[in-house]
């Protein structure tokens, strides 16, 4: 039995077996169709051919961090910031719901405006107006009383991408003062207090070797989270890596049909970066496994300035705006645009 066979299989992989299937499969087409045709066959075991969507809302610019990578961290000079306002969130919302999405995904950097209060208050209004709604936070590293807060106000989910379970890797992304180990502790804080957890890694950010893939696996099997997003790391101009090469989509996609696999009941996004360096990247997602997309619900006057990397797309069938575009696209490649909230199975 080789690598692949014992993957699909079901049984659990080390680290060093994790590198030996993605070199294998790189290597051997055959091999990775194999591994795309038994995520697609978990994905629809779990999932049917539908594919949820959530409404992103991009509401803070403003970030106390300064990961090297991320073209809204604290250091950038050059960045137009914004907050939008509780009424800006909630227009958004009112909007979203009428071009049919049930889940709302509020998304921001770590800004330290919006207190444990403010969050709260604003998850109430979101929930008081929209109580069929999913409501969907990713708003980084915050205390444990702080996620119970949110919880209790009314939030159901939390997107915290890991970014990196290797901590060398890890810390040679992130300044001093953040550490892996602490990220990772906030991702068992929030499905100890029954949030449905979202965890996540860049694939090809500078620095990064097979073993640190293998090793994000390996948590992310440990971890079990509910949702995981994965995407091709892109430079932005404005950091240090502003001169290094993009992620690959090819291996990217590759990992989205792994991860089904190890995870199948999962909720995985075919990502806006994905689509970003491919502009077949999230239909090239979909058919590997994914079965979430993430169109933007945003206004319209700020999609650009939350621009976490390079050239990233914001106003076509990524927009809110254009779902009738996006289900044509959708079932183009045999899925469907599905409604509801689009919980985790079981």
């Amino acid at each position: 039995m080789n690598i692949a066979d014992k993957f699909i299989n079901q049984q659990d992989l080390t680290k060093e077996e994790f590198v030996e299937l993605i070199l294998l499969a790189e290597a051997d087409e055959a091999v990775r169709r194999r591994i795309t045709e038994e995520a697609v066959r978990l994905r629809k075991k779990y999932y049917g051919l539908d594919v949820y969507t959530r409404g992103l809302i991009e509401f803070t610019n403003y970030c106390k961090n300064n990961c090297y990578y991320c073209g809204i961290r604290r250091g950038s000079r050059n960045v137009e910031r914004y907050r939008l306002t509780k009424e800006e969130i909630l227009e958004c919302c009112e909007r979203g719901y009428g071009l049919g999405f049930r889940t709302f995904v509020l998304q921001g950097g770590e800004d330290p405006y919006f207190t444990d209060e403010r969050m709260a208050e604003i998850v109430r209004g979101i929930r008081a107006g929209y109580p069929d709604c999913a409501i969907t936070l990713s708003i980084g590293e915050r205390s444990y009383e702080s996620y119970r807060l949110l919880k209790e106000a009314g939030a159901d989910r939390y997107l915290l991408r890991h970014e990196a379970a290797d901590e060398e890797l890890y810390a040679s992304l992130h300044p001093k003062e953040m550490e892996a180990a602490r990220r990772r502790q906030c991702l068992y804080d929030l499905k100890e207090l029954g949030y449905q957890a979202g965890a996540g890694f860049m694939v090809g950010p500078p620095g990064q070797k097979l073993p640190d893939l293998a090793e994000d696996l390996v948590f992310l099997k440990e971890l079990g989270p509910q949702m995981i997003g994965i995407g091709p790391f892109i430079p932005h101009h404005d950091t240090r890596y502003a001169g290094e090469p993009a992620g690959s989509v090819e291996r990217t996609v590759l990992l989205l049909s792994i991860i089904r696999i190890l995870l199948p009941a999962a909720l995985i996004p075919a990502t806006t970066a994905l689509g970003t360096l491919d502009k077949s990247g999230r239909e090239k997602g979909l058919a590997a496994g994914a079965n979430v997309v993430m169109p933007n619900l945003s206004p319209l006057k700020n999609r650009r300035q939350y621009e976490l990397y390079d050239n990233k797309i914001c106003t076509g069938e990524e927009a809110a705006e254009y779902r009738a575009e996006l289900a044509a696209a959708v079932e183009k490649i045999g899925y469907r645009l599905a409604d509801g909230r689009g919980d985790a199975w079981g």
